[in-house]
Order: structure tokens, then sequence, then C-alpha cells
């Protein structure tokens, strides 16, 4: 009787520190070489559609003269509230991702086969809390130099409280060389379907990019739950 005592306790104790335990995902990486690359990240922080979510994706042959990733992302169990800010660390999911590319397009041959694709890079973040997406995307490219910042949080700030509060922030600084074809743009959506819309999400901002060709790309986005985000400013993950 006492060791089935003694095992149920072990059980729920384990049990305890699984509800309450918090998910931590990090990577860096850095890769050169002369071949073919196919690589897939995908991040997320809570299940379904809620939290925040990371899917990278990029592919080709040719010279990888650069290639640093740096990831960070973590899940946070919500205890406190609003309003924001608090005197002290405010709970929340978030994502840092910072991503230096230079790659070039040429065909190789190996015993195994030709491998001849040129390259491939896409990137999607988005952030359910507050209805924001960004794409960042290269297909056909000879040649990609870019170096990707993104951060995302989802602030869990569930309350009773009127006060409102930032909800969650979603920013990218992109900069890019490239020669072939790239697509930008971000969506802003309300995270609450509107019953007038039949359910669906109402829309309020579009930013939609498309460049075929050869072209320098620079581009600050910036999306926010609301204005009180401000307080929080611009704390970049660097990349080493």
């Amino acid at each position: 009787m006492k060791r089935n005592l003694i095992m149920l306790t072990i059980i729920v104790v384990a049990f305890v520190g699984m509800a309450g335990a918090a998910n931590y995902m990090y990577e860096k990486s850095s890769v050169k070489g002369v071949g073919y690359r196919s690589l897939e990240m995908v991040i997320s922080t809570e299940n379904g559609f809620n939290g925040a979510k990371l899917v990278e994706k990029q592919s080709g042959s040719g010279n990888v003269i650069t290639s640093r990733i740096e990831l960070e992302a973590e899940r946070q169990p919500s205890d406190l509230s609003c309003p924001w800010p608090t005197g002290t660390a405010y709970p929340m999911d978030y994502i840092n991702f910072t991503s230096e590319q230079e790659l070039e397009y040429m065909p190789v041959s190996y015993q195994t086969g030709t491998y001849d694709q040129k390259w491939v890079d896409k990137l999607c973040v988005q952030n359910y809390r507050i209805g924001a997406v960004l794409t960042e995307m290269y297909t056909h490219a000879e040649h990609l130099q870019k170096t990707t910042e993104v951060r995302t949080r989802a602030y869990n700030s569930d309350s009773a409280t009127p006060t409102p509060c930032c909800t969650g922030v979603l920013e990218a600084n992109l900069n890019s060389n490239v020669i072939g074809v790239a697509h930008i743009g971000w969506i802003s959506r309300d995270p609450q379907a509107d019953n007038q819309l039949k359910g669906r999400h109402a829309e309020y901002g579009r930013s939609v990019e498309d460049l075929t060709g050869v072209f320098s790309i620079e581009k600050f986005i910036q999306l926010w739950g609301n204005s009180t985000c401000g307080e929080i400013s611009v704390d970049w993950l660097p990349c080493v």
C-alpha cells in the first residue's frame, strides 16, 4: 500500500511538472560549400490557429557562400495580466529569427545524380494573437544575398480589466539583392471573426509586392496589436 502511494505521488508530481513546463527551442547554424541543399524549419508556439508560427524552406544547387541562421522560440505560461507595462517579466510566446544568406546557382553532378535547381527561399511568419502574417519569398534565383531579421510576440494578457494593452508584435527588417523572382507581403486582419461578414475576419491592411529581374530590396515592417506596443521598442536578435 505504501509503495503504491509513493508511485502515485511520483506520477502526480511528474504530471504537474509537464503541465507547467515551457517549451524552448534554439538553433544556430553556419553552412558553406558547393552542392545541393534542402532545408525546412517549422516552429509553432501553440496548437491550432493560436500563438505564433514560422515556416522556413530553402532549396537549390550551387555555391553556398554564406548561410547563417539563428532561431529562438518559447511558449510561456500565463499567470499575469494587463495593463502593460508591469514591474515584472511579461509572459509571452515569442519567436526570434535571423537569416543571413548568399547563394549562387549552378548545376552540380555527383555519382548519385545531377542537381540542377535555381534557389528557392520561402519564409512565412504568422501571429494569430494580433492577426498578422508576413511572407518573404524568392524563387528562380540565380543569385541571392539577403539578411532577414524577424521577431514576433504573442502576449498572454487575457484579463477582465478594460485597460488596453499590447497583445502582440510582428516586426521584420528585410535587406536583399536578388537575380530572380521576389515576393514580399503582409496582411493584418481582425483576430475575432465578424458575424456581419459571415464568420470571416475583417481585413485592416495588406501590402504585396512582386518583382522579377535584378533588384535591391530594403523593407522594415511593423505590425502591432495596438499603439501601446511602442513601450517595448525594437530589440533585434543579433546574428554573429
